[in-house]
């Protein structure tokens, strides 16, 4: 299929349109210009120069930045899974706090969040899609880490402490003088691990419990669908991943409850035996074959809700 290349007559058309030229600020427009030159329209840097002069602006100027490398693209897919997709701006906080730390604008990071974004299929599915161009490296960090969350988790937290010039050891929270005897690579690579998919999980379901819709970070959790000591290979894995609130998620790991593979509440016989019960009416009972809220991006794995439902379920 042939590739639509925005011509000098578009350009202009927008950067020329006040309301439209006025949503940007000036650091947005260099980047938008910097990405149409390094992508695949069919503007030369001379032509973009001629359009910057016929634009008069004095505020922008052509200028040389790196091209963004691995170490940068690899840290920029850990923020896309970090954050809602739909979030992502170059004022949210996650945004700014990792453009910082690699030393890249706001504006940058988020628009190079959106190229990510244009890779991933279940957004498409989902009619939520991401910018329109990109570059061959952000297809070959998707297609590395992409299905290999255990290597993307702990080497893009790698990098982040690098760029920090620290030591990833001292980037997790542990009280390192009171551990003796340990082995503390292992240590390190458990908790990275444990807060990469606690952050993916809820972040897919923009914080929100996909049963109840409870909205209290502290009061939920990423919940395994396929149990992390079972499935080695899936740990990280995050269409292997819920986000419930702390009593579903302690029902669903008990099998008090299931999610079927078409995404429907299941309750166990042995909540339905109390239904009369308030406290189980009010909390289960409610919710008996509801859908779940599903997520913007990594949709369970229905082989994996199945397992639950015949393996963990009490049926």
């Amino acid at each position: 299929m042939k590739e639509t290349k925005m011509t000098r007559d578009d350009f202009m058309s927008f950067f020329r349109n006040d309301e439209q030229l006025n949503t940007l600020s000036n650091d947005d427009r260099i980047e938008v210009f910097s990405q149409i030159i390094s992508g695949s329209s069919d503007f030369t840097k001379e032509l973009f120069e001629e359009i910057l002069a016929d634009y008069s602006n004095s505020d922008l100027e052509v200028i040389d930045k790196n091209n963004w490398t691995r170490e940068e693209t690899i840290v920029a897919f850990n923020v896309y899974c970090k954050i809602p997709f739909k979030n992502s701006s170059k004022t949210n906080p996650t945004v700014i706090k990792y453009a910082n730390i690699i030393g890249r604008s706001p504006s940058a990071l988020n628009m190079k969040i959106g190229n990510i974004g244009r890779l991933d299929p279940e957004l498409k599915k989902r009619g939520i899609v991401g910018l329109s161009n990109g570059s061959k490296l952000e297809e070959e960090v998707w297609n590395e880490f992409n299905g290999n969350w255990e290597k993307l988790a702990f080497e893009s937290e790698l990098l982040i402490a690098k760029f920090q010039n620290t030591s990833i050891d001292k980037t997790i929270d542990i009280d390192w003088e009171s551990k003796t005897g340990i082995d503390k690579e292992a240590i390190v690579k458990q908790r990275i691990n444990q807060n990469f998919f606690r952050s993916t999980i809820l972040s897919s379901y923009n914080l929100k419990c996909c049963i109840t819709g409870l909205s209290i970070p502290q009061l939920l959790v990423a919940s395994h669908i396929k149990p992390w000591s079972t499935d080695k290979v899936n740990r990280l894995n995050p269409r292997n991943g819920l986000c419930l609130n702390s009593i579903h998620d302690k029902a669903f790991d008990k099998g008090f409850i299931t999610i079927t593979p078409d995404f429907n509440i299941k309750l166990s016989s042995v909540l339905l035996e109390q239904k009369d019960d308030k406290s189980i009416k009010n909390l289960f009972i409610s919710y008996e074959n509801n859908k779940i809220t599903l997520p913007d991006r990594f949709l369970p794995d229905r082989t994996f809700l199945e397992y639950h439902s015949k393996n963990i379920f009490i049926n």
